[in-house]
């Protein structure tokens, strides 16, 4: 561990002499306390402080508007429809429900980056206006996914008017929806993919009671033939494919 932190350290002090070398300009940090007597001062650190209150939660915030949600579930069914406890691990489903959220989600970030992140970058819209182009695509993918009967139940419950169109829902309310939505269809897909599993565990166990194999717990047993049958069929290949068409 100490060659390793040395080494960092000296990549590190390599690409800082290299870069004072060449005259680059590097950014620096200054934190401290001081009285502020101008409004705008109190009012810019406040904005601050509540930006990186935000980018706290933006992880949280952008899996749940996201496909996401559905995937994870799905693959965590499949593990303990299984019965394979760990296998595969925490950190497996979770990157493979990334990636595959990135693939997913794919033209609506080829959209945000065109139409809000760019634009904001070059100084063309402010950030009021990069927010409100930026949260075109993921409400049309949210609205997509959303179940109506979801829908009207937040409309009802944040008693607002009843909207005209889908440019009249509020955020707050589409985002609610959206993750209800997922967690039912998700739960749906779960219940769909543990019947065969469930089949093999109720004929293992009849199999053993018949050859009066009481003490030999089911599960011990049915294990390798619900692997094999998985296997077989290609079940990962399976899953993943009926997953990407159920987002269209």
């Amino acid at each position: 561990m100490k060659k390793i932190i040395a080494l960092f350290l000296l990549l590190f002090l390599g690409i800082a002499e290299s870069a004072s070398a060449q005259g680059v300009t590097l950014p620096s940090v200054n934190l401290g306390f001081k009285t502020l007597s101008n409004p705008n001062e109190i009012v810019n650190t406040i904005k601050i402080i509540l930006v990186l209150t935000v980018l706290t939660l933006a992880p949280a915030i952008l899996i749940l508007m996201t496909s996401f949600t559905r995937l994870i579930i799905v693959f965590s069914f499949i593990r303990q429809a299984i019965g394979t406890q760990q296998m595969p691990p925490n950190q497996v489903l979770v990157g493979l429900a990334l990636f595959l959220t990135l693939f997913i989600m794919s033209p609506s970030i080829t959209e945000i980056n065109k139409n809000a992140i760019q634009p904001f970058l070059a100084n063309s819209i402010d950030h009021e206006k990069a927010f409100d182009a930026g949260m075109i695509p993921l409400r049309r993918f949210m609205f997509n996914q959303t179940r109506d009967s979801d829908l009207s139940l937040f409309v009802r419950m944040s008693k607002i008017d009843k909207p005209q169109s889908r440019a009249d829902v509020p955020s707050s309310v589409l985002i609610p929806a959206f993750v209800v939505s997922e967690l039912k269809t998700a739960f749906q897909i779960g219940f769909i993919i543990y019947l065969p599993f469930l089949v093999i565990d109720m004929v293992i166990a009849s199999v053993l009671m018949a050859m009066g194999m009481m003490m030999l717990p089911p599960v011990v047993v049915s294990l390798p033939f619900k692997i094999m049958l998985f296997v077989l069929v290609d079940g990962w290949g399976l899953i993943v494919g009926s997953m990407m068409k159920s987002f269209g």
